[in-house]
């Protein structure tokens, strides 16, 4: 039996308004440039690896889905906080770049910044570990398994901050709103299902009660 996977285009931003975030381990490579200035480099998201959401649901980031954003007015923060701000794209303190393996960026980091080097240093110590990326869902596939659980691949992503983090903050916040997405996807089905069953009931004519027997959909 082939899976099924449905592909479809998120609500716009304006419409949505849904930020995600995703924390992973950071793979940090390295902690000083070639001249010894202080930088933070490494891989904020990594392609085909499966991310779980919750029990039955996972995600993961397809190659390609940063195409179209990295070269953007995008952040990298200290745990999130926009008034803590390490590095900036168009200021040329943040790089990101894509490869076969994920997004990889270097952050720049300002000597003269009392908060940034205390961070660089927690970094280089391996006190902070943890890395978020932020983002909305342009498009994305849908892949409903035979064993009842859940799969999004995400095709296309509008980035608009990197993190280093002390721990996954927000991070409940934004899967919360991934989960009820889902549920009211489910509903919309439904719906869906029952509408065009009862036009294929109008249109082939009911058994001798005026209706006919179909299955409904399987409901989680």
């Amino acid at each position: 039996m082939e899976k099924e996977i449905i592909k479809f285009d998120v609500l716009s931003r304006a419409d949505s308004e849904k930020r995600f975030l995703r924390s992973r381990p950071i793979e940090t490579s390295n902690t000083r440039d070639e001249n010894g200035e202080p930088i933070i480099e490494g891989y904020f998201a990594v392609f085909n690896s499966n991310y779980e959401l919750w029990d039955g649901a996972s995600e993961s980031i397809a190659p390609g889905a940063f195409d179209n954003t990295i070269s953007g007015d995008i952040r990298a923060l200290i745990n999130h906080d926009s008034t803590l701000v390490l590095g900036r794209t168009i200021a040329g303190t943040l790089e990101l770049r894509t490869d076969s393996h994920g997004l990889w960026g270097r952050i720049r980091i300002n000597p003269k910044d009392t908060d940034a080097m205390n961070l660089h240093a927690r970094v280089e110590r391996g006190d902070v570990t943890q890395c978020s990326f932020g983002f909305f869902i342009i498009s994305e596939e849908t892949d409903y398994r035979a064993d009842g659980s859940v799969h999004w691949t995400l095709t296309e992503v509008e980035l608009f901050e990197v993190s280093c983090c002390t721990f996954p903050a927000y991070e409940e916040t934004s899967i919360n709103a991934r989960a009820k997405d889902y549920a009211n996807i489910k509903d919309r089905e439904t719906d869906a299902w029952r509408a065009k069953m009862f036009s294929r009931i109008n249109s082939e004519g009911g058994n001798d009660n005026g209706s006919k027997d179909v299955d409904a959909p399987k409901e989680d």
